[in-house]
């Protein structure tokens, strides 16, 4: 039932349905009031009306942090995942409660965080962002137009070609050696990452069950494309996998991701290399592989490649070689 009244000269409607919560809202007029109202109580009566109200009772950042809590304990990246949303949730865009959040204030977001990050980065970040606010209109009941829709991505970057030459790669190598209060595990986990091209999640996730020693393989039950794949180890692999210590809690490796990154980038500013990130090395692992692989379908069987396509991306043939080889 819907009920008005005056307030201070303005027109205040307030609808009342059994199933519904109370909607109130209020105008100049007494007719705008009147027939706001009725169009409410016909669209309660069909089913079809959708609330604000817990839109606009709700942050950002209690959406953000409930997904914290339910959905990233589900997801295969579950600390970086993590990490990055309690990185976002401090964000003053998460002050905005979920109706006052439009487009040109995730336009402002995109703006503002492309003077310290790369294009790249941003469309993650939007993918991220309208993910969440998606999951949160479909499960929570959060009636609002998702507004990442509408903003415009970044360019796409082109894919990186950053591949060291033997000097550099072997300053990488002495800057990650475990002396003083290095991590053991840093030189170690790059020399494997060299050896398999492997990415950095599928590595850290590596169990010791998971490695067969007789028949030289690796098996990764989880990959970012979400195939499983068995990737062959070759001789030097399997020496780093002897000369490593066994943790109690069975991973090979056991560091999480934000501790590799934060540690390889300290290594390569002791080296002096610049624009080099952990993982080129799957991009330099990959061109090493295409020199004993050169057929296409046994290295992305390796790499763990759907597309040909992206796995142009990350191969980068020697063109002097090639030019030999034509003769």
């Amino acid at each position: 039932m819907a009920t008005l009244r005056n307030r201070n000269g303005k027109w205040q409607a307030r609808v009342v349905r059994k199933g519904h919560i109370p909607v109130t809202k209020t105008f100049q007029a007494k007719q705008d009031a009147e027939r706001w109202a009725r169009q409410v109580e016909s669209d309660m009566d069909k089913g079809s009306f959708s609330s604000s109200i817990l839109a606009e009772r709700t942050t950002f950042k209690e959406v953000v942090e409930r997904y914290i809590k339910e959905v990233t304990p589900t997801m295969r990246s579950l600390s970086e995942d993590t990490f990055r949303l309690r990185k976002l949730s401090k964000h003053p865009l998460c002050k905005l409660n979920m109706a006052a959040l439009t487009s040109t204030r995730i336009a402002e977001y995109r703006d503002e965080r492309l003077k310290t990050v790369s294009s790249g980065t941003v469309i993650r970040e939007l993918s991220y962002l309208s993910s969440i606010i998606n999951y949160s209109r479909r499960e929570w009941g959060i009636n609002i137009t998702n507004p990442v829709l509408l903003v415009k991505k970044p360019a796409s970057p082109p894919g990186r070609c950053r591949v060291l030459n033997d000097a550099d790669l072997i300053r990488v190598l002495d800057s990650v050696k475990p002396t003083g209060r290095r991590s053991v595990w840093m030189l170690p986990i790059v020399e494997f990452t060299l050896a398999t091209a492997m990415r950095r999640g599928e590595l850290l996730r590596l169990k010791w069950s998971d490695i067969d020693f007789e028949k030289r393989s690796a098996h990764l039950a989880i990959t970012k494309n979400g195939d499983s794949r068995t990737v062959p180890l070759s001789t030097t692999a399997i020496q780093i996998l002897h000369s490593l210590p066994r943790s109690i809690a069975g991973r090979v490796f056991p560091v999480n991701a934000p501790a590799v990154a934060a540690a390889f980038i300290k290594a390569t500013k002791r080296a002096g290399i610049s624009d080099f990130h952990f993982h080129d090395l799957r991009h330099m692992a990959i061109t090493r592989l295409a020199e004993k692989l050169p057929n296409l379908i046994e290295l992305s069987a390796v790499s763990g490649h759907k597309s040909l396509a992206m796995l142009k991306r990350y191969y980068h043939p020697n063109v002097e070689q090639l030019a030999q080889k034509l003769g």
